[in-house]
């Protein structure tokens, strides 16, 4: 995966959220009653995710902003299931 910073998706089952992370990948959930075709996306577009400048105030569940090259801006929930202690829990 190869480039892939960062997986949206309505939901993520277990095992593929854990190996998201253990690749340094975030895994990022729509709202409820959001998906890429409500937001329309076509998944196409780059992305900017708004995280706090500090690591370690990365929480699991937190919401984020999410922002599209061509404007849109949504929120998404972090699916991290343990907290961020340092910068190296991320790969990117």
């Amino acid at each position: 995966m190869t480039g892939v910073k960062a997986v949206v998706s309505k939901s993520f089952e277990r095992i593929h959220r854990s190996n998201l992370v253990g690749m340094g990948i975030i895994p990022l959930c729509f709202k409820t009653g959001e998906d890429a075709e409500t937001l329309g996306l076509t998944g196409q577009e780059l992305y900017t995710i708004e995280l706090p400048n500090n690591v370690s105030e990365i929480k699991p569940g937190q919401d984020v902003t999410v922002v599209t090259n061509n404007g849109k801006s949504f929120t998404c929930t972090l699916r991290f299931d343990t907290e961020v202690k340092n910068q190296d829990d991320l790969l990117f």
